[in-house]
C-alpha cells in the first residue's frame, strides 16, 4: 500500500508541475489537477493541504536536486571557471521541463503568501544561489576572476540562461552543444573582440 501511495504522490507532483508550467500558479485550480490525474479532489487534499503547499513541494524538490548537483561541482578539483562551465552545462542539458521550474519559481512566487515566499527564499539562497555565489567568490579570492559584486554576477549568469527556461524556446529536444558553449563563452569572456 505504501508503494501505491508513494507512486500517487510522485504522479501528483509530476502532473502538477506540468500544469503549473503550462498555466502558471494563478491560472490553475486543484480541481484541474485532480481531473488531470483522474482522482478526486479529496484524494489530492490527502497528500497536499492546498495548491500552495503542492507548488512549494515542487520547487523544494527542484532546489534539492540543484543543491546536490552544485555540491558535486564544488567538490571537483577544478578551477572556478570550469565549475561555472559545469554549472551552465548541467542546467542547460536538463530536460526543458526541469529548466522551466526555475522560471516558474521566479515568475509565480509572487502569488504565494509572505510566509511561504520567505520559506522559499531561504531555501533558494541556501540550496541554489548561495552555492553559485560561493563558486564565484572562490574565483575572486584566488585571483581567477576580477573583483565584482557577487549578486550582480549571479543574476547576470541566470539572466543569460533565462530564455532557455521556457519549454517553448527549445521544445523537448536538448539544447545544441554549440548553444551551451556560446552561452558559457559570452558569460565568461564577454562579447568584446580581443
Amino acid at each position: 500500500m505504501a508503494n501505491i501511495a508513494t507512486g500517487l504522490n510522485e504522479q501528483i507532483l509530476e502532473t502538477a508541475k506540468d500544469l503549473f508550467i503550462n498555466k502558471g500558479y494563478h491560472g490553475l485550480s486543484m480541481r484541474e489537477i485532480s481531473d488531470a490525474l483522474n482522482v478526486s479532489k479529496a484524494a489530492l487534499y490527502y497528500y497536499f493541504k492546498d495548491k500552495e503547499e503542492l507548488f512549494l513541494e515542487i520547487l523544494k524538490i527542484y532546489l534539492e536536486d540543484m543543491s546536490i548537483a552544485l555540491e558535486k561541482i564544488q567538490a571537483e578539483s577544478t578551477s572556478s571557471k570550469q565549475q561555472i562551465q559545469h554549472f551552465i552545462r548541467h542546467v542547460l542539458t536538463q530536460p526543458a521541463k526541469q529548466r522551466a521550474t526555475i522560471r516558474l519559481a521566479s515568475q509565480e512566487i509572487i502569488h504565494l503568501t509572505p510566509k511561504v515566499r520567505k520559506t522559499f527564499d531561504t531555501l533558494y539562497r541556501e540550496k541554489f544561489i548561495g552555492k553559485v555565489q560561493a563558486i564565484l567568490q572562490k574565483g575572486i579570492d584566488s585571483g581567477e576572476f576580477r573583483k565584482m559584486q557577487i549578486e550582480v554576477a549571479v543574476w547576470a549568469l541566470l539572466g543569460i540562461m533565462f530564455p532557455y527556461f521556457y519549454p517553448t524556446h527549445s521544445g523537448d529536444s536538448p539544447l545544441p552543444d554549440k548553444t551551451i558553449q556560446e552561452v558559457t563563452d559570452i558569460y565568461l569572456n564577454g562579447i568584446i573582440k580581443k
